[in-house]
């Protein structure tokens, strides 16, 4: 097992019985279709051993590894062809690869590819409070398989706050062409969330607030003579200062 290399089997039986049998011997079922340098080819049924997958895969190119798979029937080689692993479905409890589909190639013609984006720079707006919004981390390319970039690199250092770099910011190197839309966003720096929690009435916490809103309130009472009156006392005192009622006289009998 190496990198680039890969052998599979014609698989012969479907369903659901012969699938966990494959499963239980660390195989897994899985179909090869695409277009060869010898024109279509139709979708065939493929035994994949998952182990051998997974070192035929370069550790950084990853799904963008052309691969050369040999095809055996019986123990046999039949057919050798490039591809590149199209797409694996993983079981959703334990992540184990559950069913692989390879894409034949022609390695001298250009093929689609999603090549992942790196972010360099720190950018100026983030001093003033500014949060990085990452919109797309890979970009849709189309070029021949030995041009398919690694990653695709964007400096974001001059990004303030309110400020958007797109598909079209994206140096792409020759040969490489972008199926994403140029227009579509790929990262923005946008202004710092405001605090929305409702402030507390400030009456309703700093007492006299209500009699610094009201002058009249807060004034003391004045007499005809320009002189404050005090204020009557209140309650029982208010009683006790009072003069004393006269007595009513009593009734003639």
């Amino acid at each position: 097992m190496q990198v680039g290399q890969l052998t599979v089997s014609l698989r012969n039986s479907s369903g659901k019985g012969p699938a966990r049998q494959l499963r239980a011997q660390g195989k897994v079922p899985g179909v090869f279709y695409g277009t060869s340098a010898d024109g279509p080819i139709a979708p065939f049924a493929i035994v994949v051993d998952v182990k051998a997958l997974k070192a035929s895969l370069d550790p950084v190119r990853r799904q963008n590894t052309v691969i050369s798979v040999t095809i055996e029937d019986a123990g046999k080689a039949v057919r050798t062809l490039s591809a590149l692993l199209k797409e694996y479905q993983l079981d959703p409890v334990r992540r184990d690869v559950t069913h692989v589909d390879l894409l034949a190639i022609d390695p001298t013609k250009e093929v689609v590819a999603s090549v992942p984006l790196e972010f360099t720079g720190k950018a100026k707006g983030i001093v003033d409070g500014g949060v990085l919004h990452t919109v797309l981390r890979a970009l849709d390319v189309r070029c021949k398989p030995a041009d398919i970039p690694l990653k695709l690199s964007l400096d974001v250092s001059a990004l303030e706050i309110g400020d958007v770099l797109h598909v079209s910011d994206v140096a792409l190197p020759a040969g490489v062409i972008s199926v994403t839309g140029g227009r579509e966003a790929v990262i923005s720096l946008q202004a710092p969330e405001v605090d929305k929690t409702p402030v507390a009435d400030a009456a309703a916490v700093v007492p006299g607030a209500d009699a610094a809103k009201d002058p009249k309130a807060a004034a003391p009472a004045v007499g005809k003579d320009g002189k404050p009156v005090a204020a009557a006392p209140a309650g029982k005192d208010a009683k006790a200062g009072a003069k004393p009622a006269a007595a009513k006289p009593a009734a003639k009998k």
